[in-house]
């Protein structure tokens, strides 16, 4: 479904990412983890069309979406959930949700999806008329996480969905994105709760210094001594 190939991307003249190749199959669960700074956002960031490529080129369902900007790559089906939610606090949730039915597409089918996501996250159906900003994190996250969905997107990013909650809220993100991968959706996750992320990872890519060092299926990931010394603390 998604292909990335020989990509260098950055900012300005400095790239982060180096020669770069990734691939995501339909209906999987693809994760790629790395330390801080290490490029695991600005992959995504790439691929969402929110920077440009300085070499390289990204496929996604057989068309190149390589130089396409942000909207354009919504619009193909790649939706992506950022770091730190990013809701309009003063919004309500129910604003903040059809903000993510805004393409043409995901409009004529608002109302049904709005329907089936509120299935998933009886909480967030709980407060759609409350501003966001007044939302504990868990609560936030699951907002953002079904605001993605209301695209009805063919593949859904997550840029560190368990960042800042709690290990109960954690467990509870984790259960939520497999349930979304039931539905058939194909998910690619960055994330640095490795553990969980490698337990739910069909595949996973060891992102270090923009370059990859290391690619398996996410149970050999885990048993991996160096996943396991440098990332586990194992």
């Amino acid at each position: 479904m998604l292909n990335l190939r020989n990509v260098k991307a950055g900012y300005g003249r400095v790239n982060i990412l180096e020669n770069l190749n990734i691939k995501v199959g339909e209906g999987q669960v693809v994760t790629i983890i790395g330390s801080n700074g290490a490029g695991k956002t600005t992959t995504l960031r790439a691929i969402s069309g929110q920077i440009p490529l300085n070499a390289g080129e990204i496929e996604f369902e057989g068309s190149m979406i390589s130089g396409l900007q942000a909207h354009e790559v919504v619009n193909r089906g790649i939706t992506m959930i950022p770091e730190a939610r990013q809701l309009f606090p003063f919004m309500s949730v129910l604003d903040n949700l059809m903000l993510g039915a805004f393409k043409l597409s995901a409009r004529e089918t608002a109302a049904q999806q709005l329907e089936e996501v509120l299935q998933i996250f009886p909480r967030v159906k709980e407060r759609l008329s409350q501003q966001a900003g007044s939302l504990s994190g868990g609560e936030q996250q699951m907002v953002a996480i079904a605001r993605g969905l209301m695209a009805n997107p063919k593949l859904l990013m997550f840029d560190e969905p368990s960042l800042g909650l709690s290990p109960i809220l954690v467990k509870q993100v984790f259960e939520i994105i497999d349930k979304i991968v039931s539905t058939g959706k194909t998910v690619l996750i960055v994330e640095q709760n490795v553990f969980n992320t490698l337990n739910i990872a069909d595949y996973g890519y060891v992102i270090e210094n923009g370059r990859i060092a290391l690619e398996d299926t996410g149970q050999a990931l885990l048993k991996n001594p160096h996943v396991k010394t440098a990332y586990l603390g194992i």
